[in-house]
């Protein structure tokens, strides 16, 4: 890896001595079957990235903030996705499919072909979008998702935001009217979680604003929204109150028209596994995936069926009591944390990683605390190594220092969350619970439930179990799982782009089985903190690439270069 494929961070760990380079291998090239000899050149391959992402989505490209719906699209202008609209983006993505065809990728070293088939697959994910998931077409929560966030706007607002926050409210009504027009094919799971999203509270509230009852689902928002607009910006009661009305509308008609909304919600085998092939790079068909679920399950149990029998005599841990204690706990662990990955050697600190926020909130519940809450109030260690450091916010830092034009624009979940889960169960056998039993305990639990995602989450996308189906199953098989965050859970990874449930656990299996190489290759000489340090330096792309280029194996890659069609196009 050169240094212009470095993060900021690993120029520095360069200039100190301590970035270990790549192996010379990485200068050969691959001469795999299907790798595109065409007259590109890597230079191309970045300016079409680039265009790419600008025509995406050119906010996140430019990497501002804006308000964001769970399909990825800004909702200060709602899309058209009519069939005029869709097939000018299917023509589109045509042509960067043909550009990217004629790179003369068979002459790149081994990094730039790396970032090519990351590059491919990005391309693969938007054709399997526009052509087989059609969420515009078939799931009305595509809609439903663009409604909610608004309503979370703090009254009263002026200037721009006010200008926004109408325009977004008053495009609710043509939102209402492009959603009758396109679902025609609507999955009869997707028809069910809108009705209930529009109208009960999910019992969950990620990343909602706190309300002492929650407001039951979209509507009750709107209705929240319009009360504070009655108490304090009166001039918007009318805007917000012509919004909300829109939507029951929306509502009445998903009722009336609820019988025949019968489709698959699932995108079924042959598709499910050209995408696990294409988009996500894993070396696992829908089929392995579940023997490995399953597996993981049930040695998951075991070690906490013999951690519990060891810590038999020991006092359970106790919920923390209040807010502040709490918040003590998870001071606390940050810094019990953070010395043990210096102490230990585990990892570099950049000198930019300064306080990172908690990942669950203090929250009262009247039913009391949720499955995640059950854990962390406990002890915040799980989540806090998974999801706060060296986990997704220190993972989200280093990735908003790298300036890469690919790498530092490009993220797999399953790296992103394999490595939160890597880490979980990683720093517990590395030591830092060697004086917490009771935590190590937590640790199995969190990795009990990531692996029982994997094979629902397969089973979701072949049809063979519905959402209220995987709810009963994770919460047979998972201690403290609540429905609520069971539901949420179920229909996340449903209707996300497929496969990203079993990403936790499959992307922690893929992590496991590149350290495993790293330390085989590099025997005595092997340094944790060094294999870390490179393998955040390399970005976030597919564990399967940062595997061949860490390592040489080409094993797993060598099975992506020849691109199938995409099934049913």
């Amino acid at each position: 890896m050169t240094i212009s494929t470095m993060t900021k961070w690993f120029v520095t760990l360069a200039a100190a001595g301590l970035y270990v380079a790549a192996s010379t291998a990485n200068a050969q090239v691959a001469r795999h079957e299907g790798i595109p000899s065409g007259s590109g050149s890597y230079e191309d391959l970045v300016k079409l990235y680039d265009e790419f992402l600008q025509w995406k989505d050119p906010a996140k490209a430019n990497r501002t903030n804006p308000l964001r719906d769970v399909a990825g699209q800004t909702t200060d202008v709602y899309p058209d996705y009519g069939p005029r609209a869709v097939a000018e983006r299917r023509r589109t993505l045509r042509e960067f499919q043909a550009r990217v065809d004629n790179m003369g990728v068979a002459d790149w070293d081994r990094s730039k072909q790396a970032e090519f088939l990351a590059v491919r697959s990005r391309l693969d994910q938007h054709d399997f979008v526009l052509n087989v998931s059609r969420p515009w077409s078939r799931d009305p929560g595509f809609y439903v998702d663009q409604m909610l966030r608004i309503t979370f706007a703090d009254l009263p607002v002026r200037g721009d935001e006010l200008a926004d926050l109408r325009r977004n409210l008053t495009a609710i009504s043509e939102l209402v009217a492009q959603a009758q027009r396109n679902l025609t094919e609507v999955a009869a799971d997707y028809a069910d979680l809108a009705i209930f999203n529009l109208t009960t509270a999910d019992g969950v509230g990620h990343g909602f604003p706190y309300r002492a009852a929650p407001p039951p689902g979209v509507l009750g928002w709107y209705d929240d929204l319009l009360a504070r607009a009655r108490a304090e910006q009166p001039e918007l009661v009318d805007t917000v109150q012509a919004a909300r009305d829109s939507i029951q509308g929306f509502l009445d008609w998903l009722r009336a028209n609820r019988a025949s909304m019968n489709g698959r919600a699932g995108v079924g085998k042959a598709a499910f596994d050209w995408y696990l092939k294409h988009v996500k790079l894993m070396p696992y068909t829908s089929d392995e995936i579940v023997v490995l679920g399953k597996r993981e399950l049930d040695r998951l149990w075991a070690l906490y069926a013999l951690e519990r029998h060891r810590n038999r005599n020991l006092p359970e841990l106790e919920i923390s009591e209040s807010a502040e204690e709490y918040a003590q706990r998870i001071e606390q662990t940050d810094k019990r944390i953070r010395d043990f990955l210096v102490d230990e050697e585990i990892i570099t600190i950049p000198d930019y990683i300064d306080k990172l926020d908690t990942n669950v909130p203090w929250i009262v519940r009247p039913g009391g605390p949720n499955f995640w809450e059950q854990v962390q109030y406990r002890d915040p260690t799980p989540d806090h190594l998974h999801a706060v450091i060296p986990g997704h916010r220190f993972d989200g830092v280093v990735e908003r220092h790298n300036d890469h034009p690919i790498r530092g624009r490009l993220t797999s979940g399953a790296r992103a969350e394999g490595w939160g889960v890597y880490l979980e169960e990683g720093m517990l056998h590395a030591g830092l619970m060697d004086d917490q039993p009771r935590v190590r305990e937590l640790i199995y639990i969190f990795g009990i439930f990531r692996a029982a995602r994997v094979p629902a989450d397969v089973w979701l996308q072949l049809n063979e179990m519905t959402v209220s189906e995987v709810v009963d199953y994770w919460i047979e098989r998972t201690p403290y799982l609540d429905e609520n965050v069971a539901r949420v859970d179920a229909e996340i990874y449903l209707r996300r782009p497929p496969g990203y449930g079993l990403g936790y656990t499959i992307g922690m299996l893929q992590m496991q089985r590149l350290l495993a190489d790293v330390k085989m290759q590099q025997g005595d000489d092997f340094v944790l903190k060094d294999f870390h340090d490179e393998f955040m330096g390399l970005g976030r792309l597919p564990l399967s690439v940062i595997r061949w280029e860490m390592t040489g194996l080409d094993d797993e890659i060598r099975h992506f270069w020849k691109r199938e069609p995409l099934p049913g196009t």
